[in-house]
């Protein structure tokens, strides 16, 4: 089987019927570094509501949180794969376990290829068209997932779950939707305008309050609310930034060596966001004061694996971080402060400082 080529947000399907999300950009030889999404009901059954999904009569159900891991961990186990820089097992799929592949781009082109069009596929066409008409986009910088992607959609409860591929395309889109946020007659408003939008929010970190949160979440201007005027409904839109393929590179290395040095907490200037928008996301960090943790070695970087830390601070601005230190290499060693799933994950903070 020749390689497959495959890139954030794609998604994989097991021989299981399992669907899991390709987790960045950088994997092992003939295997995938993935998120589980679904599980079918023959397998797997949830109780939250939430979870629920349906594809013709096949019925699936999300995983939250950590439910997924385990799930794979106790069941699964040929879906935990080697991570050698990590000296441990992660969740992923090797090459030959892949049964069929779904890229959001072209489950987009598909959905804009139908003739008949119901409430959320219309919604989504009013959306992409209001978005391409106010910039030079165009629909080939655009995919879709979650229940879109899957054909799990519900015509009159599903968001719009959209990516938007390449840095430069990226920049396009932020800008266009920041101007129609602030036109008053515009159909779409950022999500995160006010409080309102975390009324109903189960919030546990610890060093990150929900206030802040919704401070950050309002200038990434990925967030926002659709009002269609054909449903009357407001529709909640995500736009997901996903690398273009010429952006790709492949950081994976078996010879490097990742050590988990202990807890940090510091404040830092960011001296470069670009990657910031990405999953995982990157931030290069002048460190400023060191209040927990090692002292003597420097700091050069963090990296966020948790989406409520992705596009979340800007260069030159001051930041307050904690998390979990790495030392990478062991000849010329450099250290960044990885924030990601595992013990102490509310502790963990990446926030601009008052």
């Amino acid at each position: 089987m020749a390689d497959l080529r495959l890139r954030d947000r794609d998604a994989l399907v097991t021989d299981e019927e399992l669907i899991f999300r390709v987790y960045g950009y950088s994997h092992p030889p003939k295997a995938f570094i993935c998120d589980p999404e679904y599980g079918p009901s023959n397998l797997y059954q949830s109780k939250n509501p939430k979870a629920y999904r349906s594809e013709d009569k096949k019925i699936y159900y999300k995983f939250y949180s950590d439910e997924g891991l385990r799930f794979v961990q106790q069941n699964h186990p040929q879906h935990m794969i080697w991570h050698e820089p990590l000296g441990r097992k992660v969740v992923g799929v090797h090459q030959e376990d892949v049964k069929r592949t779904r890229r959001p781009d072209k489950a987009l082109q598909s959905i804009l290829q139908r003739k008949q069009r119901d409430a959320l596929v219309a919604a989504l066409y009013s959306l992409l068209n209001l978005v391409l008409e106010r910039s030079s986009l165009s629909p080939s910088d655009f995919g879709v997932f979650g229940s879109l992607l899957h054909s799990f959609w519900h015509p009159s409860f599903s968001d719009l779950d959209l990516i938007i591929y390449g840095s430069n395309s990226v920049t396009l889109l932020t800008e266009t939707l920041k101007t129609l946020y602030m036109e008053a007659n515009s159909p779409l408003r950022n999500e995160f305008e006010n409080l309102q939008s975390v009324k109903q929010k189960h919030w546990e970190f610890m060093n990150y309050s929900l206030k802040e949160y919704v401070w950050h979440q309002r200038r990434k201007h990925i967030y926002g609310l659709f009002h269609d005027q054909r449903s009357q409904r407001t529709i909640k839109a995500e736009f997901e930034p996903v690398r273009a393929w010429g952006e790709i590179r492949n950081e994976y290395n078996s010879k490097t060596k990742l050590r988990h040095i202990g807890w940090v907490k510091m404040i830092a200037r960011i001296t470069e966001d670009r990657e910031s928008c990405f999953m995982p996301s990157h931030y290069s960090i002048e460190p400023l004061k060191m209040l927990e943790g090692l002292r003597d070695e420097k700091i050069e970087h963090v990296v966020s694996f948790v989406e409520e830390f992705r596009m979340q601070a800007h260069k030159d601005e001051v930041v307050y971080i904690e998390g979990n230190l790495e030392r990478i290499g062991a000849v010329k060693p450099y250290y960044q402060v990885v924030l990601t799933y595992g013990p102490r994950y509310y502790e963990q903070v990446l926030k601009v400082m008052p």
